[in-house]
């Protein structure tokens, strides 16, 4: 009889842990689907309002007081060259922090302290960064209101993610390759270089795509530096035609983004400017998507490739 009991007990509660379990599941289908259809239905709205400005003559106009002829010309080439300075400053810094930490670094306080902070400056307000960067590059460093200053800026909020990206994707390799790798006689940096970033780098350009991703909508540290929100010229061109064919007079010119263009327009009271606002938010969001559909198909492949 007390077996039976026991049975009964355990049925008991092994019935009640799957009621939780299909409860738990219920409640993350219906939070999902209520993302899903929540930007769906604006993508939607974009969709039906920017699709008929989308043209040609949408991509290769300067904005206009007439919003018939206004375009995102300025505002997309801007937005290409801050992401280019933000690339080169934060990539190659974030991956490189990474490694120390995870390969170099002695285990203590010092290091604990050092990483805390590394994830919690994730999660810190994009506002905060433009503060920092109005302080430091803009007035300090006399770089004034600048792509170069637009870029860095971005470089110091999606730093945090790529140091956090390279790390996870270094410490998820097993410890048996860096063993093998030791063993065979190979030095810190041959491990390093030879192994652990080759296995790893589908986990790291993934963090960096996605934080790209996140720096291109960013508008708080952008209008915090001072980025114009009407602006009929471009920078200066990289490319000269005399040697050494590149110009850096670029990365001091002033500048606009895609998403201060569309605030621009937003605040405009007729309809016709809503509808380039919502053109522009369109590209915006298909830019995104795009950075998010190539991370996941490099990773898809690398790791496809990858043979322990």
């Amino acid at each position: 009889m007390r077996d039976d009991k026991d049975l009964s007990e355990i049925r008991t509660i092994i019935a009640r842990h799957k009621l939780w379990d299909l409860i738990f599941m219920i409640v993350g289908v219906l939070a999902l689907m209520i993302a899903v259809l929540t930007f769906m239905a604006l993508f939607a709205h974009m969709l039906i309002e920017g699709m008929p400005r989308l043209s040609w003559d949408f991509f290769t106009s300067f904005p206009s007081r007439r919003p018939g002829s206004a375009g995102i010309l300025s505002a997309w080439v801007g937005t290409i060259l801050v992401m280019l300075v933000t690339a080169m400053a934060a990539v190659p810094m974030g991956i490189g922090a990474g490694i120390y930490l995870e390969e170099y670094a002695s285990k203590n306080i010092i290091t604990e302290i050092i990483e805390i902070n590394v994830t919690n400056l994730a999660g810190v307000p994009s506002i905060i960064y433009g503060l920092l960067a109005l302080s430091l590059f803009v007035h300090q460093f006399g770089f004034g209101q600048s792509i170069l200053s637009a870029g860095l800026a971005l470089a110091l909020l999606i730093l945090p993610v790529v140091i956090v990206a390279t790390r996870e994707a270094i410490r998820a390799i097993p410890l048996v390759i860096r063993e093998g790798a030791y063993a065979l006689g190979a030095t810190k940096w041959q491990t390093v270089s030879d192994h652990l970033l080759p296995y790893s780098a589908a986990g790291i350009l993934t963090g960096v795509i996605i934080g790209l991703a996140r720096a291109i909508g960013e508008t708080a540290p952008i209008i915090t530096i001072g980025a114009l929100t009407f602006i009929a010229f471009l920078p200066p061109s990289p490319i000269k035609d005399e040697f050494p064919f590149l110009s850096f007079d670029w990365l001091m010119a002033p500048f606009t983004v895609m998403p201060i263009q569309m605030f621009n327009w937003v605040s405009r009271p007729e309809e016709e400017f809503q509808a380039n606002a919502a053109a522009a938010g369109l590209v915006l969001v298909v830019m995104t998507l795009a950075m998010n559909a190539i991370a996941i198909y490099l990773r898809y492949r690398m790791r496809k490739n990858l043979k322990w």
